[in-house]
């Protein structure tokens, strides 16, 4: 019988000493035969976690009507990728499809492409969108058209490094055995460790390579490409200490180190970081905003109140995805937006435009 992948992280440690949490975190969730995206990726309400497309149509609805408007702020090309990253089950894609085909010439113009590296997931985007070419990363998609990307709940898989201010210097936290068990514990932090912020004794620091060089491909590909991306996640708009790291299964919270490759494992999009790479490459960096104020700009109050009067007896079940969406307590304000935008000239949040009649 094949060692499960929990064994095979230990005894890795057993060789190689601890592992830095980004390491651990890129193994439970991508190891090629038992990873999480593998192997057990579960969506929905019957699965780990709900991400927004799945509560409510309203929010790719209103995803859909920004990718217009910003079609039209390029000018209206008559050909330009809409490049969807992370898509899970293929949803948000599907309802951004939906509207934009409202705009004369924009459905004509799309080649529609999806970065997902997961087979597990592909199949489930191909059967919500068809027309769809996919990618493994975002490294392969062409420079050859204008692109108009979306990445929604994807930096927060992105693994991080956390580092700790003790009252001797600074050490980074690693995975490592206590017993023959999984543990964390702490090591000095290598000379390459500079804090990113001035820091506290006992505060944890969280830093992502893996977030910081996703941002320097997207402006570099927007950059030759030109075009426009928007990103979509809970997590910081200012540099802060705290330790994110979380296991979701059955939409509850667990020990990290309970289930390597069986749990979900996420850490909260470091926003300042993402927009300072980018906006080092020359793109256009757009505020950082919560999902309540950008779904509003976009059209989302108007859009809730034609549904529940087109839908009264739903009406109830309307109020609670819109209140998921929306509330300070729920997604609304834990939830930021970045958009990012070459060349600069761009309105990333072109958002005076006329919207599709939805």
């Amino acid at each position: 019988m094949a060692n499960s992948l929990k064994d095979r992280l230990i005894e890795q440690i057993t060789l190689d000493g601890p592992l830095p949490v980004d390491a651990y975190m890129a193994a439970c969730l991508l190891d090629p035969v038992d990873g999480y995206y593998t192997k057990h990726v579960a969506l929905g309400a019957e699965g780990d976690f709900l991400t927004a497309p799945l509560i409510s149509q309203m929010f790719g609805e209103m995803i859909g009507v920004w990718v217009a408007q910003t079609w039209q702020a390029l000018g209206s090309p008559a050909a330009f990728r809409l490049v969807e990253i992370g898509g899970g089950n293929g949803t948000l894609t599907s309802d951004i499809l939906r509207v934009v085909a409202r705009v004369p010439g924009l459905p004509e113009a799309a080649k529609v492409t999806l970065v997902e590296p997961s087979q597990r997931l592909r199949a489930l985007q191909a059967d919500k969108v068809p027309s769809a070419t996919f990618l493994p990363s975002i490294d392969q998609v062409p420079e050859d058209l204008p692109v108009i990307l979306i990445a929604n709940e994807l930096l927060d898989c992105l693994p991080a490094r956390q580092f700790v201010r003790t009252e001797t210097g600074w050490f980074e936290r690693r995975i490592g055995l206590q017993d023959g068990a999984l543990a964390f514990g702490l090591v000095p932090a290598g000379e390459d460790f500079a804090p990113p912020f001035e820091a506290a004794i006992g505060d944890l620091v969280e830093i992502s390579p893996a977030q910081t060089r996703l941002a320097e491909n997207l402006a570099l590909l927007l950059k030759q490409a030109t075009g426009a991306a928007l990103l979509i996640d809970y997590g910081r708009d200012q540099p802060e200490p705290g330790d994110t790291l979380q296991a979701l299964y059955r939409h509850q919270k667990h020990d990290p180190l309970e289930a390597p490759g069986q749990h979900d494992l996420t850490v909260w999009a470091d926003f300042p970081s993402v927009a300072a790479v980018a906006a080092r490459t020359g793109a256009k960096v757009s505020p950082i905003v919560t999902q309540r104020n950008f779904l509003q700009q976009l059209g989302i109050d108007a859009r809730h109140a034609a549904l529940m009067q087109r839908n009264p007896d739903h009406a109830e079940k309307l109020q609670r995805q819109y209140d998921r969406l929306m509330a300070p307590d729920q997604m609304g304000t834990l939830f930021k937006v970045l958009g990012l935008a070459f060349p600069p000239a761009v309105n990333l949040f072109a958002l005076e435009a006329a919207a599709p009649d939805l």
